[in-house]
C-alpha cells in the first residue's frame, strides 16, 4: 500500500474539519484508502497543522490522527508529506499556496484561492511553472442534484437549453438573540468577508462546467444587514456584502440569474435551487433530489387574476430516481485528485479554475461598484 503524506491546513474551521478532514480524508481512511486502476491503493497519512497548538491536538486525538503540529515549516521541510491542502483564511491562502510549492509539494486547497486575480493568477502560473500536481475544490459539481442535471443535459432532455435560474441563501442570525450560523469574518471586509467574493467563485465553475462558458456579468450587491453581533457578544459593522443579485451572459446565448443572499428566508425544496429550462424540457435541482417537466407534461395555465389558481404547479413535476449512490461530494473530489497524483488520473479541476472563479467574483464586485455589464476576458496561464 502507497503512504501520502499530507499536510492539512485549516482544518479547525468548520469546513476543513467537517467536509475535508472528517468526511472525506477520514472515510478514506475508514474505507482502507483510494484504489488504483493497477489494484494498489493509497493511504493518506495526515499531519494536522495549525497556530493554535491546543485546539489541533484535541482534533488529532479525538480523531485518531497520529501526526500534528503548530510548525508548516518543518512539515513542508519533510519530504515524506508530498501534498499540501489548505482550507484556511481567504487572506493567507495565496500565500500558502506559495510557500508549498517552492517547497516542491502538490497542492489543493479551498476556494477562493485569492482575493484578487492577479495574486490568484501568480500562484497558478508558479504551480505549472514547478510542475507540481495542483487543484482546487469544485464540491457543488458533485452534489447529487447537480449530477443529476449533468446526466439531463447529456441526455439531450433539455433539448435547447434558454436559461438558468439560481436561488441560494438563508437566513442567518444577526447574533443578538440566536447564535449566528456562520462565522462573523464572513461580514466585515477587512477579513475578507462577502457573499460576492465567496459565491461567485461556486457559480462560475457551476456555470462553466453543466451550461456553458461565462461571457459577461452584471452583479447587484447589497448589504442587507448593517449591524451584527459577533462571537463574543460583541456588536460590530458589517460592511461586507450580505446578497448577491447577478445575471450572467454564458456561451450560446443562455442566460443566467443567480441570487445569493444571508438575508433571504426560504420558502423553496432547498438552501439552493437551480431551475433550468429548455425548449424541450425543464428541471429543478437541489443539493440532493432534482425534479423534471417534459414538453409532453406541461401544463397549460391561463392567467386569469379573477379566479383562485386551479393548477397545483408541484404535482405537474416528475422526481428524478436516486438510480445511483452518490459518495460524499468532498470525499469524491478528494479520491479523484489523489488518482490524479499517483496515477495520472483524469483532473479537470486545476488552480487556473480557481483563478477564474475570483475573476468572476472581481468582476461582480466592479459590476456592481460600476453599475453596468462587463465581458469575462479568457484567462491563460
Amino acid at each position: 500500500m502507497a503512504r501520502l503524506g499530507l499536510i492539512m491546513h485549516g482544518i479547525t474551521g468548520r469546513m476543513g474539519l467537517n467536509q475535508h478532514l472528517v468526511r472525506s480524508i477520514i472515510a478514506i481512511r475508514a474505507q482502507g484508502g483510494v484504489l488504483l486502476a493497477n489494484g494498489e491503493r493509497v493511504m493518506p497519512d495526515p499531519i494536522l497543522i495549525g497556530r493554535n497548538a491546543a485546539k489541533v491536538e484535541a482534533i488529532a486525538r479525538q480523531y485518531g490522527i497520529a501526526r500534528w503540529s503548530d510548525d508548516l515549516d518543518a512539515a513542508l521541510a519533510d519530504p515524506d508529506n508530498i501534498l499540501f491542502f489548505d482550507a484556511g483564511t481567504t487572506q493567507m491562502r495565496a500565500g500558502l499556496l506559495e510557500k508549498a510549492i517552492r517547497a516542491g509539494k502538490h497542492v489543493y486547497c479551498e476556494k477562493p484561492i485569492s482575493e484578487d486575480v492577479e495574486a490568484a493568477l501568480a500562484v497558478a502560473r508558479l504551480a505549472a511553472e514547478k510542475g507540481v500536481r495542483n487543484g482546487v475544490v469544485q464540491d457543488k459539481l458533485f452534489l447529487p442534484g447537480l449530477r443529476k442535471l449533468a446526466m439531463l443535459r447529456d441526455s439531450g432532455f433539455f433539448g435547447e437549453i434558454l436559461s438558468v435560474r439560481g436561488e441560494f441563501g438563508y437566513w442567518v442570525f444577526e447574533g443578538d438573540w440566536q447564535p449566528a450560523q456562520r462565522p462573523s469574518w464572513n461580514y466585515r471586509l477587512k477579513d475578507g468577508g462577502g457573499i460576492i467574493l465567496d459565491m461567485l467563485c461556486h457559480w462560475r465553475y457551476v456555470l462553466d462546467n453543466l451550461f456553458g462558458s461565462v461571457k459577461a456579468v452584471s452583479c447587484l450587491g447589497a448589504t442587507h444587514i448593517a449591524e451584527r453581533v459577533d462571537e463574543n457578544g460583541r456588536r460590530y459593522r458589517a460592511d461586507a456584502d450580505d446578497a448577491a443579485y447577478a445575471t450572467f451572459e454564458l456561451e450560446g446565448g443562455i442566460i443566467a440569474q443567480i441570487n445569493s443572499s444571508w438575508a433571504v428566508r426560504v420558502r423553496r425544496d432547498d438552501l439552493v435551487t437551480f431551475q433550468v429550462d429548455g425548449t424541450h424540457g425543464s428541471a429543478v435541482a437541489g443539493l440532493t433530489k432534482c425534479w423534471t417537466q417534459h414538453r409532453v407534461n406541461t401544463p397549460k395555465p391561463v392567467w386569469n387574476p379573477d379566479q383562485p389558481q386551479t393548477i397545483d404547479f408541484y404535482k405537474t413535476w416528475d422526481e428524478v430516481p436516486d438510480n445511483i449512490v452518490y459518495d460524499n461530494g468532498f470525499k469524491a473530489q478528494w479520491e479523484m485528485f489523489i488518482r490524479h497524483i499517483f496515477e495520472d488520473g483524469p483532473w479537470p479541476y486545476g488552480l487556473i479554475e480557481g483563478v477564474k472563479g475570483v475573476q468572476l467574483a472581481e468582476l461582480g464586485l466592479r459590476s456592481w461598484r460600476e453599475r453596468r455589464w462587463l465581458d469575462v476576458p479568457p484567462l491563460a496561464l
